[in-house]
This record gives C-alpha cells, structure tokens and sequence, in this order.
C-alpha cells in the first residue's frame, strides 16, 4: 500500500498536499484500491468557497458513487481537467496525475487536524 510520507490524510481517505496557501487533494490509494475501477470524478465546486467536510464533488467508479469530501476549508481554485477524459488516472496515480482540486486554504489551523501517514495507517490497518 503507498502511503507517501510527505503527505497529510483524512479519515474519509483523501490526500492533501500543502504548498503555501494552495492544497492539492486527491482520494488515497486505499480509497481508489477500495473503489474499484474509477469511470467518472464530478466537481461542480470550481471557485466555491466550501467549509472543512462538505461535499466538493463525487468520484464513480463501476459499482459505486462516492462523495468527495473538503479536508479544509477553503476556495476550489482548480480542478484537474484531464480526469474529465481520464478518470481511470485517479486508480494509475493517486498521488500524482490523479490529482483531483486545489484549494486556496482558508484557514491554516485546519492542517493540524489531518493525520500524518502513520496514523493513516493506523486508521486502514496498514
């Protein structure tokens, strides 16, 4: 299971990169591994101001929908525009090209409330 260390995680298994005020934030490894074949990621959020938890978007994958949820509150200041056409990118590199939204952060105390990868893995088993 990859679990990169650079990273910070929620509890509904999504990934957060932070590089200044900007997020990056895609679903783990686990979560896409659970999923399935993905066939179609929707975020109807682009330049919304959303709060910590809310639903930015869904992911679909063969047998399932599943919400996306906003790890931190903040304005989705970009969608990944290739899922569009290749959402099965999200099962081929969750990390990386199968990023899903970027996110100007609103409020940075937020962060201390993601878990580091190693209580991620506590929270999967890994």
């Amino acid at each position: 299971m990859n679990i990169p260390a650079n990273l910070k995680y929620t509890k509904d298994h999504e990934w957060v990169s932070i590089d200044g005020e900007i997020a990056t934030i895609g679903i783990t490894d686990f979560a896409q591994k659970e999923l399935g074949d993905i066939v179609y990621v929707e975020v109807e959020t682009l330049d919304q101001t959303l709060n910590k938890d809310e639903v930015f978007g869904t992911v679909e994958a063969v047998k399932t929908v599943s919400d996306l949820f906003l790890p931190l509150s903040g304005e989705i200041v970009e969608f990944n525009d290739s899922l569009e056409s290749d959402p099965e990118t999200v099962n081929s590199d969750p990390y990386g090209k199968g990023w899903m939204v970027k996110v100007k952060i609103a409020n940075v105390a937020e962060i201390e409330e993601l878990l580091s990868s190693e209580a991620y893995k506590k929270l999967i088993g890994a």
